[in-house]
Formats: structure tokens, C-alpha cells, sequence
């Protein structure tokens, strides 16, 4: 069986889904148990731990991003629950300065 999830650093706060997890399915890290509540795509990240609205999102050792609502342990986190930190790509120009 396909292993779960994954923490990419061990200061993440964020676990990423190595395939799609089913809602209702229990979900084991190195630390815990939680149960995820809706169908989470491969790719995409759960809460590893309690995130509070403005709490930053580690992902890859970095924050990606800022929490907009709250997120429990387990729980989906995307674009629904939080909000990227970087200026969106389309406002940069070739160069990757913004235009």
C-alpha cells in the first residue's frame, strides 16, 4: 500500500498526501493519529497540527502561505482555508520583476 502522507521537513506544519485519501480514513505521521473528514486529493496538504487564522503555513521548510480560517489536525488545507504569501505570478515579468 502506498504510504499516506508526508512531512517534507521536520519543521513542517503540513503533511502532503502521497495519493488521494479518502474522508473517514485514519491517518498515521511518526507522531499521531487523525482522521481526515473529506476526500483529500494526491498533492495536496492536511494540518499536521492546530492552525489558527494568520498561523503560517510550513511547507518545505518555509512558510508558503497564511491561514484564513481555522484548521484542526488532519484537516484539508488549500485555497478554501488559506491564502499564498507570494505576489501571484501573473503580476511578475519575464525578468521576475513585478510588472
Amino acid at each position: 500500500m502506498t504510504t499516506a502522507v508526508i512531512q517534507l521537513t521536520s519543521t513542517d506544519n503540513v503533511v502532503v498526501c502521497c495519493r488521494d485519501i479518502e474522508a473517514g480514513e485514519t491517518i498515521a505521521t511518526d507522531h499521531q493519529e487523525f482522521m481526515v473528514t473529506v476526500r483529500v486529493p494526491l498533492g495536496h496538504k492536511l494540518a499536521l497540527i492546530p492552525l489558527k487564522v494568520g498561523d503560517k503555513v510550513v511547507k518545505y521548510g518555509m512558510a508558503i502561505g497564511s491561514m484564513t480560517a481555522d484548521a484542526a489536525p488532519g484537516e484539508w488545507i488549500h485555497m478554501h482555508n488559506m491564502k499564498s504569501d507570494y505576489m501571484p505570478a501573473h503580476l511578475r515579468d519575464a525578468a521576475g520583476d513585478q510588472a
